[in-house]
């Protein structure tokens, strides 16, 4: 095979790039690779699955802020 399952680190945008970057994450955990996603904590559409572990990291403005601004 000239590829093998392995590990992935995913940065993410928030926004349309996330909802598309989904589904070929999703195909990826199928393939056997191990993928972790690095987001903000205030983070509005990235969220925890069983196809990856999410790691979050604390940002000065809260979730909740960040909706109001949208």
């Amino acid at each position: 095979s000239p590829a093998a399952a392995g590990k992935l680190l995913v940065i993410p945008m928030e926004g349309s790039h996330w909802l598309s970057m989904k589904e070929v994450l999703a195909e990826l955990s199928k393939r056997g690779h191990e993928i972790v996603v690095i987001a903000p904590d205030s983070e509005m559409l990235i969220d925890s699955s069983g196809l990856y572990d999410l790691k979050t990291y604390p940002v000065p403005f809260k979730k909740e802020e960040m909706e109001e601004l949208m």
